[in-house]
């Protein structure tokens, strides 16, 4: 008992030190009835880690930009909201799924602290910033309390530009004054927003840029197609070297949202712990391909319509965990793409609940992520947390409805999953994490068969 109010405090500390703040009294919540089977076909949209990048490399041209297949989330909102404090002119047809971004004149280059503390991603203007103004000052970024996230590699990659970086507790300042020159980057590690941050820079840098150890998922590799779409000159996309021309302006450009491949996989699990066949649409088979490894352990398999653009599931029919060679327990471990993504492990956490076995859970990324496990726990999961990186998950377990509060998007949309097959009612707080995310997430999953309310 003692441990599992430990960890409740110290999620909720670290909660608040991640620029998560906030009162689950004036939060909106979901209740969700378990034990329905979600089942039929869902429409995956586009994804938010592409989609927050490209709109921040909207603002490196005078021209208009437009998305397609952008996601209707709060996180979208918020990156939107940054772009109009800069001076762009944000037109968004909801019913296309497109938002045209003309940034003609750049009114300011300092971003406000309250809009900065409400989306991570704001630190992404910076490199565009940077480039086409010669600076931005930024406060810290806020976002999601799942552990440290430094911004070491961002600025330094800068100051191998050129830039001059003041970098304080308050304020985050990157000056180019002279403009910025091509250079060799190796990064410390292999950042997803470092990479973008550093991309978007060097586009508009004299010379040739060179980074290695750069970070090669899917919305990486959108944000440097939108780039070469724009003008700009970049090879190497989907590997862990880009090497970039620079160019001296870039013009406007159509360019498409990839797929929420961390959505499709989320809505996939619902159906597989509820016993239901779920057809994906809109999907990028090559991204899914990466992942069906993973989930194949677990007795969820998948077959992949190419041409169509679909993905099938059936009911899954095995539910015992794939052991390793010589019957040894088997580990999960995120990485850098194409390795697992760290933002699928709370979701595979949860399906083991579900699946008879035991598995190893290695969480390197973020120290923070797993501490929700206490409230699946509280729920009646079989789990051992070993440390914040490391849980043993242990199932099948009949979870019961219980009162919880989701700490972030990828726990959020968690919970959710353990409450759809657990018995009884769940009540979760502070539902607007989950809005993050995911598009009106009662609404999908209820078109599927569940019983999910926003309260």
């Amino acid at each position: 008992m003692w441990l599992k109010t430990a960890i409740s405090i110290l999620h909720f500390v670290v909660a608040r030190k991640g620029g998560n703040e906030y009162n689950v009294r004036a939060m909106g919540k979901f209740q969700i009835e378990g034990r329905k089977t979600v089942a039929g076909t869902h429409r995956v949209p586009g994804n938010k880690n592409a989609a927050l990048p490209m709109i921040a490399a909207a603002l490196l041209t005078a021209e208009p930009v437009t998305l397609r297949n952008m996601p209707a989330i709060s996180d979208v909102e918020r990156m939107l909201d940054c772009a109009r404090r800069f001076g762009a002119k944000v037109t968004r047809d909801g019913a296309a799924r497109t938002v045209t971004i003309e940034a003609r004149k750049l009114k300011t280059v300092r971003l406000d602290p309250a809009l900065a503390r409400q989306i991570r991603t704001s630190v992404l203007f910076a490199g565009p910033l940077l480039a086409r103004a010669g600076g931005i000052s930024l406060p810290p970024p806020g976002g999601d309390g799942i552990g440290h996230r430094r911004l070491d590699t961002h600025f330094a990659g800068f100051a191998a530009l050129g830039a001059k970086v003041k970098a304080g507790r308050r304020i985050l300042s990157v000056r180019a004054a002279r403009g910025l020159a091509g250079a060799r980057i190796l990064l410390d590690e292999a950042s997803v927003t470092a990479t973008e941050n550093i991309l978007m820079a060097a586009v508009l840098a004299k010379g040739t840029t060179e980074i290695y150890n750069a970070a090669c998922e899917p919305h990486v590799q959108d944000l440097c197609a939108m780039l070469n779409a724009m003008g700009a000159r970049i090879a190497g996309a989907g590997t862990n070297r880009l090497v970039v021309e620079g160019v001296e302006t870039l013009h406007g450009t159509e360019a498409r949202v990839g797929c929420d491949y961390i959505e499709g996989a989320s809505y996939l699990t619902a159906a597989a712990i509820t016993g239901g066949e779920l057809t994906l649409t809109e999907i990028d088979p090559e991204v899914f391909a990466v992942l069906e490894k993973a989930f194949a352990r677990f007795g969820v398999k998948w077959t992949v319509d190419a041409a169509a653009r679909t993905l099938r599931m059936g009911v899954r029919r095995r539910k015992r965990m794939q052991y390793d060679l010589g019957d040894a327990i088997p580990s999960v471990a995120d990485g850098p793409w194409p390795m697992f993504p760290s933002d699928l492990v709370s979701i595979l956490i949860v399906l083991a609940t579900q699946t008879r076995g035991t598995c190893l859970f290695f969480e390197k990324m973020f120290e923070s992520r797993l501490y929700f496990v206490d409230h699946l726990i509280g729920m009646g999961a079989k789990i051992v947390q070993c440390d914040p990186h490391r849980v043993v998950v242990t199932g099948p377990t009949q979870l019961v409805g219980s009162t919880v509060t989701s700490p972030d998007i990828r726990a959020g949309i968690a919970l959710i999953l353990a409450a759809l097959c657990a018995k009884g009612k769940t009540t979760i707080l502070n539902a607007e994490s989950v809005d993050r995310g995911y598009e009106a997430v009662e609404r999908e999953l209820g078109a599927l068969g569940a019983d999910v309310r926003r309260l």
